[in-house]
């Protein structure tokens, strides 16, 4: 499908549902904001036209997605560009009783000299009007010479989390009160695992739940996947300093499919391919460590921001009030800061 606003609109309002539970409050603390990328814009009028529809989306954090970089000056210092491009966004959208961007993760290599990345952290803090919260440096790596998930290296690098100078880089954070948001594949977990081990002063969001794979070397192993799956996020769960950002899994990367489709995944479709996922990651990590993620727009490949959020309160509809809370507002709150 060619991913024009129009066409992609189109296609996903093919699937209409009734809000559920309207007045239950959300943070949504995963986003992304771009002028340009493969996929339709998506700046602040789109992300309200998603939060606007029809769920109670109060605050948002956006997260790092290469977007709006300086073209001059220090290298190091060009991430910094998209700080000002989102804080610019955030700015805007205070005191119109929409969603407001209340968080920024940005980026900078970890692997740089420390007053390096010290310069950079100042640099995207000052930028920011008191949004800054964290970094985001993936670990995304397939092994695959033909490519196999399409989907990109978030680094070149197989062993980034084992490195050395990156864990340094991980624990600098920590020391300045700085979250480390990743994104990798799931038979990288256990490495993560290693590191989130050898860094316990940091606090660590895993996205995505370690992004289980069902394309290229991996398609059609559904089960083994998910054995192996289980596995590392009860070990990573073990370890008291990360949190888990709970969605994602509709990219075309974990091979459901959607975005092939007719017609978008409906709340009930999701449910039932992922409800797995999203409760055994709960039931590991608890609900005060967990918290909802949209991953917007790039999960709008697969369904709507209305559907998304229809999905994870059909996931949680016989949990207490107070446990829907933090899953859809307290752990975000709290993580971010915001």
């Amino acid at each position: 499908m060619a991913w024009s606003k129009e066409t992609q609109a189109a296609w996903l309002d093919r699937v209409q549902e009734e809000t559920l539970d309207p007045e239950q409050r959300i943070i949504d603390p995963r986003h992304h904001m771009w002028r340009t990328s493969g996929l339709p814009v998506y700046l602040l009028e789109n992300l309200w036209e998603d939060t606007q529809s029809g769920h109670h989306v109060v605050k948002t954090v956006f997260m790092e997605c290469g977007a709006e970089y300086s073209t001059t000056g220090p290298e190091n210092l060009k991430p910094v560009g998209e700080t000002v491009f989102v804080t610019a966004a955030a700015q805007a959208s205070r005191g119109h009783g929409k969603a407001e961007i209340a968080g920024i993760v940005g980026h900078t290599d970890l692997t740089q000299d420390p007053g390096i990345i010290n310069e950079v952290l100042d640099a995207h803090v000052e930028a920011s009007d008191g949004l800054f919260r964290g970094i985001r440096h993936g670990g995304a790596h397939d092994p695959d010479p033909n490519k196999g998930l399409r989907w990109g290296d978030a680094t070149p690098d197989p062993d980034l989390y084992a490195n050395d100078d990156f864990r340094r880089g991980v624990r600098l954070l920590g020391t300045r009160g700085m979250t480390y948001d990743t994104w990798h594949y799931h038979f990288q977990n256990a490495a993560y695992a290693d590191l989130v081990r050898a860094v316990p002063g940091t606090t660590f969001v895993l996205d995505h739940f370690g992004s289980p794979v069902g394309v290229g070397l991996w398609e059609g192993r559904h089960a083994e996947v998910m054995e192996t799956w289980r596995q590392d996020i009860e070990s990573i769960a073990a370890c008291p300093n990360v949190v888990a950002k709970i969605g994602g899994l509709a990219m075309p990367v974990n091979g459901f499919g959607w975005h092939r489709r007719d017609d978008p995944a409906s709340s009930d479709e999701l449910v039932a391919a992922q409800r797995d996922y999203y409760l055994h990651t709960i039931d590991c990590f608890g609900v005060d460590r967990c918290m909802f993620e949209s991953n917007f727009p790039v999960d709008k490949m697969s369904l709507s921001y209305h559907t998304y959020w229809n999905a994870m309160k059909k996931l949680v509809t016989d949990f207490s009030a107070e446990e829907k809370d933090a899953l859809f507002y307290g752990t975000a709150a709290r993580v971010y800061r915001v």
